[in-house]
């Protein structure tokens, strides 16, 4: 590949090498499309090691599988690890041993709304790192005994978290909250789904999803646009563009990539209540309310108001419960996800106290919030905490990956450019109104964790 000369970082539009199109710009990101196959890239310059991180994401999650087949994804995730014809635990050429013998530091994470894989190593080995993604894009070998094995891991895996009551809390909430849409099971799968999932099942979800169109590869850290771009060519440049777009010159049957949309969830119309009875010490309440779709203008005010109720001493439910005694701590939960999700707030019970003590106190945390407003100062204090917590967030090339990651699973990686100002614009009029809107109990669900 003969690449054009490259650009300056201050150069609002850089000059895209051969095989790619420059699409735009934001926060130090470099946005490029592979002729190709319309693979999506993002590249960021990060000199201050010598390390890269390359990450692929797969717009695809949990969201999108269907009843009978949940935890599809979650089980592809694992046995992407098992290997290609190039790939091996059989000719000593796992993806494991050969990118750690390297000292990459190697994963993967699945989702609602997104799977990543990704590898941070030496800028030197970045080649293999790459060559290993675009490898088991399309050639992953989903041999029977692997799914065996791996169901074995993922099923030991559901059991121990089934110990835990909290998760099975948050679990049961949402599954209570979402009737129609997917977000209603949870990542890893219910059991018996699990259990039955065939290897021409995952077959078939892999040969959906798992294609350019529907990807985005992330390269970040002490490596030359040209360099990073080209080895992104010549790994991923000869695979087609998938089901259902044109590839090769013609039209091809099935759905396109990422296409596949999950039942819209119908307006709930009253409160939800749910209840965990299982051992342990000190109950748990969690309060979850119906939220707006990641990428809008409400989700930013929520996050602010997450700040105020639940973050620190100096936030409204510290005083108001666990202050007084009532809880141990009372966490917020305000996720960006690509469909309406729910904002939570989880109350640990403290020794002695029962749900409707805090469940009472919860609400009238929650009614002066829409009653009274929130303070200039209370929202000066939240925004300093989130953009504390984005900057932290954003310290090395992985970091910065994973938080590209978050925006693309929400709809747009701008999301992670536009973030600090976007915060900037909450006022207290928005996060009263937000809370107005969103806070109410006939679109609450309710789960209450009862120790036996």
């Amino acid at each position: 590949m003969e690449p054009t000369a490259s650009a300056s970082a201050s150069d609002p539009h850089p000059a895209a090498p051969d095989a790619f199109s420059f699409e735009k710009r934001a926060g130090g990101i470099e946005e490029y499309r592979l002729d190709a196959n319309g693979l999506q890239v993002l590249f960021m310059p990060e000199a201050a090691a010598p390390v890269a991180c390359f990450m692929l994401t797969y717009r695809v999650g949990s969201r999108h599988e269907r009843t009978g087949l949940t935890g599809a994804t979650h089980m592809l995730e694992h046995l992407m690890f098992k290997g290609t014809e190039h790939f091996n635990a059989r000719d000593g050429t796992s993806i494991f041993h050969t990118l750690q013998r390297v000292g990459a530091r190697v994963n993967a994470s699945t989702w609602f709304d997104r799977t990543n894989y990704y590898e941070l190593l030496p800028k030197e080995h970045l080649p293999k790192a790459v060559e290993i993604e675009a490898d088991r894009m399309r050639g992953l070998l989903l041999r029977p005994e692997d799914v065996e094995r791996e169901r074995t891991v993922i099923l030991n895996e559901h059991d121990q978290g089934q110990n835990d009551p909290f998760r099975n809390l948050y679990h049961a909430v949402w599954a209570a909250a979402f009737t129609a849409h997917a977000y209603h099971h949870p990542t890893i799968g219910w059991r018996p789904d699990v259990e039955a999932a065939s290897p021409e099942d995952l077959r078939g979800f892999y040969d959906r999803f798992y294609w350019p169109p529907n990807a985005t590869a992330t390269i970040i850290g002490d490596v030359e646009r040209e360099e990073a771009l080209g080895l992104v060519a010549e790994h991923f440049g000869s695979i087609d563009r998938g089901p259902g777009s044109q590839a090769n010159g013609h039209a091809t049957n099935g759905h396109a990539p990422g296409k596949a949309e999950p039942t819209r969830e119908p307006e709930q119309r009253g409160e939800r209540r749910v209840e965990v009875r299982q051992q342990g010490q000190l109950g748990a309440l969690l309060v979850a309310y119906k939220g707006p779709p990641g990428l809008t203008e409400d989700a930013d005010a929520l996050a602010v108001l997450a700040r105020i109720l639940a973050s620190g001493k100096g936030s409204r439910c510290y005083r108001r419960l666990t202050d007084r005694g009532l809880t141990a701590e009372v966490v917020a939960m305000s996720p960006r996800l690509h469909d309406p999700g729910l904002f939570s707030l989880f109350a640990f019970l403290a020794p002695e106290k029962t749900h409707d003590e805090v469940e009472m106190a919860l609400e009238e945390v929650i009614q002066n919030v829409k009653e009274e407003g929130v303070a200039e100062d209370e929202v000066a204090r939240a925004k300093r905490q989130l953009k504390a917590q984005e900057a932290f967030g954003r310290d090395g090339p992985f970091a910065i990956a994973a938080q590209l990651n978050e925006a693309l699973a929400a709809g747009d990686w701008t999301l992670y450019a536009q973030f600090m100002d976007r915060i900037e614009q909450v006022t207290p009029a928005d996060v009263q109104r937000v809370a107005r809107q969103y806070l109410n109990r006939e679109k609450r669900t309710v789960g209450t964790y009862v120790p036996v």
